[in-house]
């Protein structure tokens, strides 16, 4: 049974492991070895994600299977946003599950804690970001409520990125 726990300081390794072994397989294979070892290197260093997980707007959470991380969820509120920083929403900046574990309900485990920490909190709405290209996660968040309202870009490495911004009412 899946169990999804916040992420404390003291598991900074697993976070990172966790993170590049999931951004690799979600993305390794669409983009250049150099710009993913760029983004993994920059964007999922250990200083990077200490300091994510130091900001007090930011929370991450781990999707654990028999104590081991197999995925994770990042959200970020107020101004640790990366849009849209008003009080009224909650980002899920991020979603990821080991390959092996997509199919088994681990992405929709951690999407409904962060619905629940949104309905806690007593947020409008909830927003993130996916890559025009990702159709899995957009097929996703869609059958899950949610509508694209905008777009925005993403760097990975040198490759500038395009992102469809989704939302979805806290009712």
């Amino acid at each position: 049974m899946v169990i999804v726990e916040k992420v404390h300081q003291n598991e900074i390794d697993k976070l990172q492991i966790i993170s590049r072994k999931t951004f690799g397989e979600t993305f390794g294979d669409r983009n250049t070895a150099e710009n993913m070892n760029k983004y993994l290197n920059e964007e999922l260093s250990i200083a990077k994600l200490t300091a994510e997980l130091n900001n007090p707007g930011s929370e991450f959470y781990f999707a654990l299977l028999n104590n081991e991380p197999i995925g994770y969820l990042k959200l970020n509120r107020g101004q640790a946003q990366t849009d849209i920083c008003d009080g009224a929403s909650l980002e899920i900046e991020r979603i990821y599950v080991s390959m092996e574990f997509h199919g088994k309900k681990v992405g929709q485990a951690l999407y409904e804690k962060a619905i629940e920490i949104a309905k806690n909190i007593g947020v409008e709405y909830v927003w993130l970001g996916v890559w025009e290209e990702n159709n899995k996660a957009i097929k996703f968040y869609t059958k899950n409520g949610f509508k694209a309202f905008d777009t925005h870009s993403f760097m990975l490495g040198d490759d500038e990125q395009k992102d469809i911004l989704m939302k979805l009412a806290i009712s």
